[in-house]
């Protein structure tokens, strides 16, 4: 399996198939591929963990946190948790949890989330900051 945004072939896992169509997705949503990285290493603490997409705004500064799941895996509390730890490494205005079944967006908004509707466009995650 091709992944456009690490530019190289990489196991085809039922995480990596999810993980490949969020990107299309957010592709879709007019989210520049140059602003997306894929699998990136965080640093908690002592423990190692990685995101699996991060996208970036234009100045380069984390934006949204994406976590994918195999299809079989639901959207659980721990999934939440997982991701807002991330968030509390990267401080970003979006987080985005999806199994490829079901997809969940929440929004930065004082010191919370809220959910989101759909899925912003690029243009939007930047103007909603």
């Amino acid at each position: 399996m091709w992944c456009k945004l690490r530019k190289k072939e990489v196991a085809d896992t039922p995480e990596e198939s999810v993980r490949q169509w969020f990107i299309e997705q957010l592709l879709a949503k007019g989210v520049p591929e140059g602003l997306m990285n894929c699998e990136v290493f965080l640093r908690l603490g002592s423990k190692p963990y990685r995101a699996d997409i991060l996208i970036f705004d234009r100045s380069g500064k984390p934006l949204a946190i994406v976590e994918c799941k195999r299809r079989d895996v639901n959207i659980s509390q721990a999934v939440v948790n997982q991701a807002l730890r991330y968030h509390g490494a990267l401080e970003v205005k979006f987080i985005c949890l999806t199994n490829g079944n079901n997809t969940y967006i929440y929004r930065r908004q004082g010191s919370g989330f809220v959910p989101c509707d759909q899925m912003p466009s690029y243009e939007e995650m930047l103007c909603l900051q």
